[in-house]
């Protein structure tokens, strides 16, 4: 069964940092505001080739780019993200005109607030798809000083908050963030920050040193079989980053750099120890945050993202959380893992046609609530 009267469709798409390619879901939404309801209807993924992907770590990493390469790139994202959409259309058996907006993120190339560049064309993949386009989030809270992140918590309120149970939202991409619900809490008291990395370490080291065509470390297989190097975690958790307090948000770059130089210093080791100092670095610093959040009673810990499957980073998240913590996969509650950030993209953009503010200042620091996104008209071809 697809949308009832009263509800909306609309298409979260996203991609991460990871750069792995774009997630879209198909969400049916109902109400408005903090009184919205959804329901995920469809959802799947599409991966960038290699060289797309490629294009996109090195603009990231800082390489230089010409111009008309940087406008190719926007192109080739956006026509992955169409073709993301249309197959998405095409399974959920719907049309182009049934859908309200699609709300899509673009790709990051650069995150330090108050700069931030979500690469992306929305014109384009308006045509391509005959949808209206929601895009461009991040620059509205920017300009009211926030962060531009994370935006996800006006999303994690709305769909998990709970009048009893004290949550905390923990999304593990290129970045790792989480969001902290107290039990019966109101939007305003929601703490939400980036705690560092998530995937991005692992994935450059497989890029960097792994053999050719690894891309990233298969369900941590590598990290297990590795052992964690003691003083390379010391020395990057002495970043002043993880002493800061929220609000605060990273970038992949930011946290690749330091691992870098601690690694460095340290000489040459084997790959698979790389990795489980990788995993360590990612599960402590998680855990530190949840920590600084949450001391004592129970906690239910909701987990989502690609970093998940990476089992090295989960074993070593459970060893620095209390045992009060309840780790649940997002899929318990009818979600995903991968497609958890693209159903919360769906209602930021339900938010910004509506008119609503989306920011949480607590969250970003920004001065005040404003509307995110800027609307591209459907364009019928």
């Amino acid at each position: 069964m697809l949308a009832q009267m009263s509800e909306r469709l609309f298409i979260g798409a996203m991609s991460g940092t990871s750069a792995d390619g774009v997630d879209a879901a198909l969400v049916a939404v109902n109400g408005s505001g903090l009184t919205m309801t959804a329901r995920l209807l469809h959802h799947c993924h599409k991966p960038y080739n290699a060289t797309l992907r490629e294009m996109i770590f090195a603009v990231r990493s800082g390489g230089k780019i010409d111009l008309a390469d940087l406008a190719k790139l926007a192109r080739d994202i956006s026509l992955v993200y169409a073709e993301t959409v249309r197959g998405l259309i095409a399974q959920a058996n719907v049309s182009p005109g049934q859908i309200t907006a699609i709300a899509a993120h673009g790709q990051t190339l650069f995150h330090d607030p108050p700069l931030t560049i979500q690469w992306f064309d929305p014109s384009l993949l308006a045509w391509e798809t005959g949808c209206c386009v929601v895009s461009d989030f991040r620059r509205a809270d920017c300009a009211a000083g926030g962060q531009g992140a994370p935006l996800v918590p006006f999303a994690d309120y709305i769909l998990f908050r709970h009048p009893t149970k004290n949550r905390v939202l923990l999304n593990i991409g290129g970045i790792a963030n989480l969001t902290y619900l107290r039990a019966g809490g109101s939007i305003d008291e929601v703490i939400a920050f980036d705690t560092g990395p998530g995937n991005c370490i692992s994935d450059w080291i497989c890029r960097t040193y792994g053999p050719f065509g690894l891309s990233w470390d298969v369900d941590g297989q590598g990290a297990a079989h590795g052992r964690a190097v003691i003083e390379i975690a010391g020395r990057y958790l002495d970043e002043p980053y993880f002493k800061l307090p929220p609000p605060k948000s990273t970038d992949t770059l930011a946290m690749i750099r330091p691992f870098e130089l601690a690694a460095d210093a340290c000489g040459t080791m084997p790959l698979n120890d790389l990795l489980a100092t990788a995993a360590r670095i990612t599960g402590q610093t998680i855990g530190q945050g949840i920590q600084d959040l949450h001391r004592e009673g129970e906690l239910e810990l909701i987990v989502s993202g690609g970093g998940i499957h990476n089992k090295a980073i989960m074993g070593w998240l459970r060893s620095y959380v209390d045992s009060a913590v309840t780790i649940h996969k997002v899929r318990r509650f009818r979600i995903p893992a991968d497609a958890k950030e693209a159903v919360a993209f769906a209602l930021l953009g339900a938010a910004t046609m509506d008119g609503v503010p989306s920011n949480v200042p607590s969250v970003t620091g920004a001065s005040r609530g404003v509307v995110l996104g800027s609307v591209t008209p459907r364009i019928s071809r």
